[in-house]
């Protein structure tokens, strides 16, 4: 998507980011880049609305589901693992 605007930050780059910045995975120079393309262009912000109102429904619908402690120590563990042998 490309809204014909000129940006720092092009459209289809803020969308295919927009998760890491809902979820704040991306680092605050990243953030604020995201922020000020959203801020400036209508059509990336209606679509940052949707996939915002679907992260809220999800946590709804989903949120109660929690991992089986066996699986998250074997997850620990893995990562343990493979930190040491990097």
């Amino acid at each position: 998507m490309n809204c014909g605007e000129p940006h720092d930050t092009d459209c289809s780059e803020v969308l295919s980011e927009v998760w890491l910045f809902l979820d704040q995975e991306c680092d605050q120079a990243r953030r604020a880049a995201l922020q000020t393309h959203l801020d400036e262009c209508h059509p990336c912000l209606e679509q940052f609305g949707l996939e915002e109102h679907l992260k809220a429904l999800l946590a709804r619908k989903c949120g109660g589901d929690l991992a089986p402690s066996d699986l998250k120590a074997r997850i620990r563990a893995t990562i343990v693992e493979i930190r040491t042998e990097s």
